[in-house]
């Protein structure tokens, strides 16, 4: 389980903090629209009413207690970034902010944002499952129950070969291919060795694979 912070609670950001906190997660909302906070508090852990784009405002959240801190603001660029810059200053772990184009992406990355996210790329269901897991890069649902995940690989993996870890069998999930040094290779046989900064592309059922995550 992890502390989500989201500010902004338009369609994705409602979206996200849903998926979130059914995955088990601690969710804090704000916004500044008392309708909005009243509406979806009860699907969250915490909600909070404000303008965070007052420092003192987003210095009582706590800032530093949260994984991570989504700016999913909708229609105000102007106020995303000043979050954002807040937010780092502040001592966010993590910051990611939503974009609509290229030149805010670049803009939200300058003033703090460790990522930037597209609301037409990254859907809040893929970005709820990727965050709440430990060491995922990648998340693609294939079904309600079933998904591909990328995940890096533990240090005490190293040198060892597939069927050494034998993941199958001690975490009930799949390796479908492994990426190293920016090339995919799919796993055909069991005795691919294992190297430094390796990434595996896995399967199985998506809490098997958050169960995998959290022991990584």
């Amino acid at each position: 389980m992890k502390s989500f912070l989201i500010i902004g609670m338009g369609k994705y950001g409602t979206k996200l903090a849903s998926r979130l906190t059914e995955l088990g997660n601690d969710v804090m909302i704000v916004d500044i629209d008392e309708e909005k906070i009243q509406m979806l508090s009860a699907s969250s852990t915490d909600a909070q009413i404000g303008d965070c784009t007052n420092e003192e405002v987003l210095r009582s959240l706590g800032i530093n207690n949260f994984d991570v801190c989504f700016v999913t603001i909708g229609e105000n660029f102007q106020a995303s970034l000043e979050i954002t810059s807040l937010l780092k200053d502040l001592g966010a772990k993590k910051v990611i902010s939503k974009a609509e184009s290229d030149i805010q992406s670049k803009f939200l990355l300058r003033n703090g944002a460790d990522e930037v996210v597209y609301p037409t790329r990254d859907s809040a269901r893929r970005l709820a499952m990727r965050t709440s897991a430990n060491h995922m890069f990648d998340f693609l649902q294939i079904d309600n129950d079933f998904s591909i995940s990328e995940f890096s690989i533990p240090q005490n993996w190293v040198g060892k070969t597939i069927a050494g870890v034998d993941v199958r069998k001690k975490h009930n999930i799949n390796i479908l291919a492994v990426k190293s040094n920016g090339k995919t290779t799919a796993i055909t046989t069991p005795d691919y060795i294992f190297k430094d900064g390796d990434h595996i592309i896995a399967s199985g059922e998506i809490n098997t694979l958050l169960k995998f995550s959290s022991k990584l």
